[in-house]
């Protein structure tokens, strides 16, 4: 049995800040948990706009407070997000998160993530895998 609090992970090498500042994320499970997914409590500050692309993960994100509007950028259609709603990004699409009141979510990887990762310049996490021996291998 794993439990663990948020207050645990702040400011330790499971509390990840995104590179452009306009989020963090407090990495709850990761892929040395060994259970097929990482579990991520993420906070998007407000007036942000925000591009990614999970080209190597599927993502399910149920948003618990704040407001925006989610972009679906391979089809232009735009979504509103509140306290409560739920999106799947099952076919890795890219998007954009426009936040207007400060978001926070609660996030499922598959893979699950190994820890570090963070955006690229087109906001994809890299596909790491993490070895029986506990080594992390980027994979193509």
């Amino acid at each position: 049995m794993i439990v663990r609090s948020t207050r645990e992970i702040t400011d330790t090498d499971r509390h990840i800040k995104g590179n452009n500042g306009n989020w963090e994320s407090k990495r709850i499970v990761l892929a040395d948990d060994r259970v097929g997914f990482s579990f991520h409590e993420t906070t998007i500050a407000a007036g942000t706009t925000n591009d990614f692309h999970y080209a190597n993960h599927v993502e399910a994100v149920w948003l618990t407070r704040g407001k925006g509007t989610l972009r679906d950028l391979t089809n232009d259609k735009e979504y509103p997000l509140e306290a409560g709603t739920m999106y799947l990004l099952d076919g890795n699409e890219k998007h954009q998160v426009i936040v207007e009141e400060e978001m926070q979510m609660l996030c499922v990887f598959n893979p699950p993530v190994v820890g570090d990762e963070n955006h690229d310049e087109n906001g994809i996490y890299p596909l790491l895998r993490l070895q029986d021996d506990g080594t992390v291998v980027r994979e193509k």
